[in-house]
């Protein structure tokens, strides 16, 4: 069994295949986010940048962003997509020391990887009072079920899933999903919301097997065995495929002092 940290750094290997096969973040979840924090942000700080899908989002409209990301090859092809505004920084959420504060502190589809030890201090201690942190994403999934249920089939030799559990155990019907569940229970942050920007895409079937390429499920596969999922998914898909991509939103106001 691989840990979740092995999972969180399968990626850098990928990096070119990830940048060009996720999608980006619509300016729907820039306008949501600026809203919420109803009030000027000038600074931000982003947890697993990876290749800056989310970077950009906020830094093409003004905002400096300090991207981190434990990956040295993620940050690499990160580098070469970002605008001038744009500080890099090779580390994980547990490396970073207590300083320099925030007015958003978010972290796009990455927040699973980080330790859950001291996860809401350490969040805390970068945020100003009053500042925002938010977390968003969400699984691609394919939106006709046959095609679904011929995939999960397909996949079935090598993999029961390739999805990432709830870190807290929180079930998929639940009302709050996570982090809002352990952000409801933070002493740091208050105001905690959820929201879903939905967004539906249609995929080439050689880029929707592009997209499982940078799934740290596959990522953790023997080479040969990847090869033969990959193999088999694409015999049973159509030409193009619609996915359902989206983005579930959860957003909390820092209060208090760590």
């Amino acid at each position: 069994m691989f840990g979740m940290s092995d999972r969180a750094l399968s990626f850098g290997g990928v990096a070119e295949a990830y940048e060009r096969f996720r999608p980006g973040y619509p300016v729907e979840l820039f306008d949501m986010v600026m809203a919420y924090a109803a009030r000027p942000v000038r600074t931000a700080l982003e947890i697993g940048a990876g290749t800056g899908k989310a970077t950009r989002l906020f830094a093409e409209r003004g905002i400096a962003v300090t991207a981190t990301d434990p990956d040295g090859a993620m940050l690499t092809e990160l580098r070469r997509h970002v605008p001038a505004n744009v500080r890099t920084v090779q580390a994980a959420l547990e490396d970073l020391r207590p300083g320099k504060r925030y007015g958003l502190v978010y972290a796009a589809a990455s927040l699973h990887w980080t330790n859950p030890e001291g996860r809401w201090s350490r969040v805390a201690s970068l945020v100003e009072p009053g500042g925002v942190f938010a977390s968003f994403g969400g699984p691609i999934e394919l939106a006709d079920p046959a095609v679904e249920r011929a995939v999960r089939a397909a996949r079935s030799p090598f993999l029961a899933g390739d999805g990432v559990p709830s870190p807290d155990g929180t079930p998929p019907e639940a009302e709050m999903q996570w982090p809002g569940t352990e952000l409801q229970r933070s002493e740091w942050f208050t105001d905690v919301r959820q929201a879903v920007v939905e967004r539906r895409l249609t995929l080439t079937a050689y880029d929707y097997i592009g997209h499982l390429s940078t799934v740290s499920a596959y990522l953790l596969l023997p080479d040969a065995e990847r090869e033969q999922v990959f193999s088999q998914i694409i015999k049973v898909l159509p030409e193009t495929v619609e996915i359902i991509a989206d983005i579930t939103v959860h957003l909390a106001r820092r209060h208090g002092e760590p």
